[in-house]
């Protein structure tokens, strides 16, 4: 019965050796749980998305054995790519807005685990067994529901890690197949992708519990000579965001006139352009607000892949480059993956 938290990873530089390995999918993870007509769609954190995915609901109603407990992913996918930020627009409490966007916009679930069928628990079974069990439970499964792509070739995963992401997959995971499903604990084992970007520095955000940085924003400059704001690098510990305070001192302007961002509070300029502090019903009342600097220093931090036009996760700050002009801080540094069409797996 719901909610039960998910098996989770932890991260490793490389694949390792004599595991079951599929890709990272960049979605919403989701535990499915079917019993006659009822669905219930779990988040990782256990609350139910069930309302935000009503054609998701309905595939499952079609495609999934009468009663079983399935973990999976919920992605969008179109023009051969995921897109995550379509799936951020799901979470909205209008019915009538989901309802609108699942038609535009539909999603799938790709199922890469089995905790129950019929009276059966697989919990406690090796992942061998449950992928075998699973992959018999779902032979001839249509679309929007998908059995997830599993192998034991570590070579295909080496090659799955590179392919996949042109399709704006994560990377690979690793599962030891004697394993049993562990809820809530780091069993399995993720290698992501990273590569390093050279940003223009050109603010900062306070931390909550003082005037210490709290993270770092940064900017790229797009083909019209436009600094956009690309995200953030938030992980230092508090002697060195203390340390930040006094460094970027220097740099901080009185006011944000002639700042790149100084429109950042309206609302046309936001929709035109990317900027720092948007309010959304994402953020709701969070404090938004950062500090200007002047855009003149370089920081090379490391990202795992691009969501559109910005980091699609928090960054890792590596160092400052002195030796880089910020205005050689464009797009065109970043490494553009071989594109690859998820359409064979997913559809169009």
């Amino acid at each position: 019965m719901p909610p039960v938290p998910p098996m989770l990873a932890k991260s490793v530089a490389e694949i390792p050796p004599g595991m079951q390995y599929e890709a990272k999918w960049d979605g919403f993870r989701a535990i499915v749980f079917r019993d006659g007509d009822e669905v219930e769609i779990g988040s990782r954190t256990g609350k139910p998305l069930t309302r935000y995915f009503p054609e998701v609901v309905a595939a499952c109603l079609r495609e999934l054995p009468e009663r079983c407990v399935l973990d999976g992913e919920i992605v969008i996918a179109r023009d051969g790519r995921l897109r995550f930020e379509e799936l951020l627009e799901r979470i909205h409490p209008a019915a009538s807005r989901v309802r609108t966007l699942a038609e535009r916009t539909p999603a799938s679930f790709l199922a890469f685990d089995l905790l129950a069928l019929g009276d059966r628990a697989f919990d406690q079974e090796p992942l061998a067994e449950r992928r075998a069990a699973l992959a018999e439970a779902l032979a001839g499964v249509a679309a929007p529901v998908h059995l997830a792509p599993a192998t034991t070739d570590l070579g295909l995963a080496r090659t799955w890690f590179t392919q996949y992401e042109g399709a704006g997959l994560d990377g690979v995971v690793a599962k030891p197949l004697d394993a049993p499903y562990r809820p809530g604990e780091r069993t399995m084992f993720k290698v992501k992708h990273q590569r390093t970007a050279d940003c223009v520095l050109a603010g900062y955000r306070e931390h909550k519990s003082g005037p210490v940085v709290g993270s770092l924003l940064l900017g790229l400059y797009d083909d019209t000579g436009r600094l956009q704001h690309v995200g953030v690098s938030a992980s230092f510990p508090m002697a060195r965001r203390r340390e930040l305070v006094e460094e970027l001192q220097e740099l901080r302007m009185d006011s944000f006139t002639g700042h790149p961002w100084a429109e950042w509070t309206e609302e046309s300029a936001q929709a035109a352009s990317r900027l720092p502090g948007g309010q959304s019903r994402w953020t709701g009342k969070k404090d938004l607000s950062w500090v200007p600097l002047r855009p003149e220093r370089v920081c090379e931090v490391a990202y795992d892949h691009m969501e559109g036009s910005r980091f699609r996760h928090t960054t890792q700050f590596r160092r400052w480059r002195p030796d880089r002009d910020p205005a050689s801080c464009t797009y065109e540094q970043l490494v553009e993956p071989v594109s690859y069409d998820l359409g064979e797996l997913l559809g169009p």
